[in-house]
């Protein structure tokens, strides 16, 4: 943002330094140092908290289903047909539909858990959900 000022006779170019240009830079270099670890982590601790819910609401519906008909669902798609969930939600942390583990007992499924790798913020494993 240059402009000129007139000064008696002459002519001065008003405008930011190179040594204030680079400061300000740096400046905002270290906030984006400070801010993004502490993003980052929101982040990972709302993909925790939206696999939590997610198992919860799907372990709900397993055992409504079994409540219902006697038995355990055979697959998730008959909990999606009969209404039970909308949909089979992605793992929120492989952000797959087919990553989820099916615990399976003769009558069909039991269980699910995240078929994600790692651990989760707290230190558990993410199929240990």
């Amino acid at each position: 943002m240059a402009h000129t000022t007139k000064i008696g006779s002459k002519k001065q170019a008003a405008g930011f330094t190179l040594i204030e240009l680079l400061i300000v830079l740096l400046l905002i270099s270290i906030l984006a140092s400070i801010v993004t670890p502490s993003v980052t982590k929101s982040i990972v601790r709302a993909k925790d908290a939206t696999l939590k819910q997610d198992l919860f609401i799907m372990r709900k519906a397993i055992d409504e289903y079994y409540a219902d008909m006697g038995a355990y669902p055979p697959n998730l798609e008959i909990l999606v047909e009969k209404r039970y969930i909308r949909s089979i939600p992605k793992d929120p942390v492989t952000e797959l539909k087919t990553s989820w583990e099916l615990i399976n007992a003769d009558s069909g499924i039991i269980d699910i858990k995240s078929g994600a790798k790692g651990k989760n913020p707290d230190g558990v494993n993410y199929g240990e959900l």
